[in-house]
């Protein structure tokens, strides 16, 4: 579907401040590709070097563990982008990635990006914040896999999936929509029969509501209290973390 006339870079965030002039000059240089549900994008390791933006669907960054089991990293939907690492500086892929929609992504290679990069330092700036978040995230995960058990790793997961509701309470929180409880067990490193029961004792406890298709906290700060007052005291050498402070 190189150069599909339907599709375009206007949604896409990363590119939200360019003019419509200038995407179009990138869309010159990109090819978009439609996967089904459950198709895999890119692979990890894989050679590949291009940027992807997701024009419509949706995403997941998993890593295929040897054991056979899925660790997933992020949830990509509609306008935002992935594979930035490799198109930077030049190693193999960290991660795989798969359509969980029907989804289209745009695919702009290396040399394309970096010339966009030059030509635009705030596009340059916006791609690095985008870093920064995934790196940031990256030693929330650290942290919670050193220093919390299975249960509040799933505790602290639901937490920053929770968004506010100031409609359901000060206090309160919404998911939309529930994770599965095999998207939970990956992302926190767990069996799926944990997460079974741990989402059991929330409910009974009313920390956790099921309401249709989402899952209310009513009060979030009792669900933090949850996750911190389990959380070791840890001690990590700084040059074991100095890459990402």
């Amino acid at each position: 579907m190189s150069g599909a006339a339907e599709y375009s870079l206007g949604d896409i965030a990363l590119f939200a401040e360019l003019a419509p002039q200038q995407r179009q000059a990138i869309e010159q240089q990109t090819s978009f590709q439609r996967y089904g549900a459950g198709e895999q994008i890119i692979d990890r390791n894989s050679p590949t070097r291009d940027l992807f933006c997701v024009v419509r669907g949706s995403v997941r960054v998993v890593i295929h563990a040897p054991s056979g089991r899925d660790v997933s990293f992020e949830d990509i939907d509609a306008g935002g982008h992935f594979g930035e690492l490799a198109c930077v500086d030049g190693e193999p892929r960290s991660a795989s990635v798969v359509a969980m929609l029907t989804t289209v992504v745009a695919r702009i290679p290396p040399d394309a990006l970096h010339q966009v990069l030059l030509d635009h330092p705030r596009l340059a700036l916006a791609l690095l914040r985008r870093m920064a978040t995934v790196l940031r995230h990256a030693t929330d995960r650290i942290l919670d896999l050193s220093t919390l058990g299975a249960n509040n790793r799933i505790y602290a997961d639901l937490l920053r999936r929770a968004k506010p509701n100031p409609k359901l309470g000060p206090k309160a929180g919404v998911i939309y929509p529930i994770p599965t409880h095999q998207d939970l067990a990956g992302r926190v490193s767990v069996t799926r029969e944990t997460v079974t029961r741990a989402l059991g004792d929330l409910a009974r406890a009313d920390v956790v509501v099921k309401d249709g298709a989402r899952l209310v906290v009513p009060d979030m700060e009792k669900l933090l209290d949850m996750v911190t007052r389990f959380r070791t005291d840890v001690v990590v050498n700084k040059s074991d973390i100095g890459w990402f402070l």
